[in-house]
């Protein structure tokens, strides 16, 4: 099984994680950001993951150190649970629609990490700051090693905006990890 444990604290969050990337949408988040856990409950049950997760952060300061660090653990969760990523797709894209609004994500889990993230989400949602879904993606992308390209086709309600984006990245995520092969699927015969 690929599976992974993550433990990280800093003085602001106390982070506790555990990912299956072969699991059944399992949800149990508590991430102390009601909106975040709503994305991170899409993230998992449409990526077909299992994630148990806990954050104590912040949030008096506001949602920022927790969603960055959730970001981190996560990333280095799916990165330790897909070890040297032997027979993996590894490529992946996604258009997802969310009512008026829709979401292109492209991935590649080559070991180095890089996001483009080119139309900014700015507002708020709640108590929620739009722009922390790229701050999560960047933190995401880059301890994960992977390249993530996401781009808002269209925009519209704030809340569907931010669905169509996480939706979109845990259907890459799912199709990107999916076993397809018995070989590391590159050329130089290894993936960092």
């Amino acid at each position: 099984m690929r599976k992974a444990e993550i433990a990280r604290k800093t003085k602001e969050t106390d982070i506790r994680l555990s990912l299956e990337l072969d699991g059944t949408g399992k949800a149990e988040i508590s991430s102390g950001v009601g909106f975040f856990n709503h994305m991170l409950e899409l993230l998992t049950v449409h990526g077909g993951l299992d994630l148990s997760l806990t954050c104590k952060g912040d949030t008096e300061v506001d949602a920022h150190h927790s969603v960055e660090d959730v970001g981190i653990a996560l990333g280095e969760a799916v990165k330790s649970a897909l070890g040297d990523k032997r027979g993996i797709a590894r490529f992946s894209q996604r258009i997802v629609p969310m009512d008026e609004c829709a979401a292109l994500v492209a991935m590649d889990i080559s070991g180095r990490p890089y996001l483009s993230f080119e139309d900014k989400l700015a507002g708020k949602v709640g108590e929620f700051d739009m722009e922390l879904v790229e701050e999560f993606l960047r933190a995401f992308s880059t301890h994960a090693g992977l390249n993530l390209y996401v781009r808002l086709l269209r925009g519209g309600n704030l809340h569907h905006e931010a669905e169509a984006v996480f939706k979109a990245t845990a259907l890459c995520l799912r199709d990107g990890v999916k076993i397809i092969s018995d070989r590391v699927p590159s050329s130089k015969g290894m993936l960092e």
